[in-house]
């Protein structure tokens, strides 16, 4: 990583005030993120990710820019390697960053799975806690084929994924919970976008743990954050519920039950969803909620063809408009749970196509499509509607 003068930054948000220091980066602190308020009691900020492909579109280009990077900067041993993804947000940036180093490591014995809020009955998980979010109960399931449940048992390497990291409280509940099936696992890899828990982060992580502990990360820094003391909020809107669906209706085999191996797009599934268009030609690929990184396997795919895609996620985080977020829809949410779903910074109109990556069935998706308007596609791997 790149020795970077120190940058510091003030961020005056409806919930308060936010201070950024900045003091190695290997990006700009404006290439990485910008910033917005959450309608959330807990934490009053966020940091919005700009390479993540949750609350800002983002090109697949810049997104497995980012991938390569922290991909590059992990040093395993020779395994067997657990990657976990913290839902939601991280849930695609950490199927990345597995699959980038899958491509450097192809020999190693390894497994991705990321976290969730789905509960599916008859499906042993583990649970664990993070406690500044509006929805603090986290589940990791444990793989089903019993070759990826040996792997997810028996890890020597464990590394842990996440979009930004301040406190590590989340995550050291998750290794926490781990180390109670594992308790063999040998060294932890905090991994995110940006960190923002101070230069001795990984000494007090490895105190805590008692664990040698390694952060990665494309920008360290640190903030504080000072509550407006007239600003205060209604309850944030739920953000966990009973999941209606059976689990046959949920992907398996694409990183929420363990996958070992790269997504693959076939080129024919491809075609039908920009039948009509020419190159050029402006597309948004969207992710559904934890369901993130098919729109980026797709969108990498039809960029290769010479559109202008863009990439993003629904997702059940209120966010308040202001500051970095200019514009907000809100609409059910596709698993039948009753919890408003939201698009943060896209007006429909930009795109001459939106591609809808789903796992859930058709029919949840009304509201969603009639947000974005009629130039949509559905595509379910393996099928394009």
């Amino acid at each position: 990583m790149s020795q970077v003068a120190a940058v510091e930054r003030t961020i005056a948000l409806v919930t308060g005030r936010l201070w950024v220091r900045v003091y190695e980066s290997a990006f700009a602190l404006d290439a990485l993120c910008g910033f917005a308020a959450r309608h959330n009691r807990r934490r009053g900020f966020l940091f919005l990710s700009k390479v993540l492909g949750k609350h800002w579109p983002v090109t697949p280009t810049r997104m497995r820019e980012i991938h390569t990077y922290l991909a590059g900067q992990l040093a395993l041993g020779k395994g067997p390697c657990l990657f976990v993804a913290l839902a939601e947000t991280a849930t695609g940036l950490g199927q990345g960053v597995f699959e980038s180093w899958r491509e450097q490591h192809p020999e190693t014995q390894a497994l991705f799975i990321h976290s969730t809020r789905y509960r599916i009955a008859g499906r042993a998980a583990l649970e664990f806690q993070e406690t500044h979010c509006h929805a603090p109960d986290q589940l990791l399931y444990v793989p089903i084929r019993p070759d990826l449940r040996a792997c997810f048992e028996s890890a020597r390497e464990l590394v842990l994924i996440d979009d930004e990291i301040s406190t590590g409280d989340t995550l050291c509940h998750l290794v926490d919970s781990y180390r109670r099936l594992n308790p063999d696992i040998e060294r932890v890899h905090f991994v995110s976008i940006t960190q923002f828990g101070g230069a001795d982060r990984a000494a007090r992580f490895s105190a805590r743990l008692g664990l040698p502990i390694e952060c990665v990360a494309a920008l360290h820094g640190e903030f504080s954050f000072e509550p407006a003391a007239s600003w205060s909020t209604d309850a944030p809107p739920p953000a966990v519920g009973d999941n209606r669906l059976e689990p046959h209706q949920l992907a398996e085999d694409l990183g929420r039950f363990g996958i070992e191996r790269p997504i693959r797009v076939p080129h024919a599934d491809l075609e039908p969803l920009v039948e009509g268009l020419r190159p050029g030609d402006p597309l948004l690929v969207l992710g559904t909620g934890e369901f993130m990184h098919l729109a980026f396997r797709v969108g990498l795919g039809l960029e290769s063809w010479g559109f202008q895609v863009a990439v993003q996620a629904t997702t059940r985080s209120p966010i308040l408009i202001g500051a970095d977020v200019g514009s907000r829809h809100v609409f059910a949410d596709n698993y039948g749970e009753g919890i408003p779903n939201y698009l943060y910074n896209v007006d429909p109109r930009d795109y001459a196509r939106l591609i809808v990556c789903h796992e859930t069935p058709r029919a949840g998706l009304d509201a969603l499509l009639q947000t974005l308007g009629p130039h949509h596609r559905l595509y379910h791997l393996g099928s394009a509607e």
